[in-house]
């Protein structure tokens, strides 16, 4: 990753949009580690800047009182609408969880490659998080998540297609290696449920 006032802008708004959140799961760690994370990730496939910023800010929209206009204001069009085209919008705002991922994925179906690489970005380091994690305590991540597991791999599998027709990056092919693994978890869930 190319360091710039940009970033440095960027990664401060999210230490202080996220400030007091942490991430779900067994062990409470800061929400921006992820937000870093996805960045990081990123930066392995892109140089470009804004793709760098908007993974820093990819949920400033949806889990803080930011604003599309301040976002826009303050890093950009392009970065606004990246970030938008990874964001759960307000209308799903009390829905159920089925409800939002079919909003999501019908979003992320025209959203700018962009976006797709943060999302892409994004889901390996869910992933990750969650096989690592929950690999040996399946009762909690049933209760900590939404979704059935049948419904968390068709949603997964769905931004699998997605990416794989539209996505030219090679964080593809990290993607998709990462998804079956995530599978193989989902399984181990499943066999430890029965």
């Amino acid at each position: 990753m190319s360091y710039s006032y940009k970033i440095e802008q960027a990664i401060r708004a999210a230490a202080v949009l996220h400030k007091d959140q942490v991430r779900r799961g067994l062990v409470p760690i800061p929400y921006v580690a992820h937000l870093y994370a996805v960045a990081t990730l990123i930066s392995d496939y892109t140089e470009d800047e804004d793709t760098i910023v908007a993974a820093l800010l990819h949920d400033t929209i949806e889990d803080t009182d930011y604003t599309p206009r301040e976002l826009e204001n303050d890093f950009g069009r392009n970065v606004a609408d990246i970030v938008l085209g990874v964001t759960e919008t307000e209308n799903t705002e009390g829905a159920d969880w089925a409800t939002r991922k079919r909003k999501y994925l019908k979003q992320l179906k025209g959203a700018p490659e962009a976006s797709l690489i943060v999302s892409a970005a994004d889901k390996i380091h869910n992933m990750r998080n969650l096989i690592e994690e929950y690999y040996d305590a399946h009762a909690r991540f049933m209760k900590d998540f939404g979704g059935t597991l049948e419904e968390r791999v068709r949603v997964y599998q769905e931004i699998s297609n997605i990416l794989n027709r539209r996505l030219k990056n090679p964080i593809l092919s990290e993607f998709n290696h990462v998804f079956e693994e995530y599978k193989k978890f989902i399984h181990h869930v499943q066999t430890k449920q029965s």
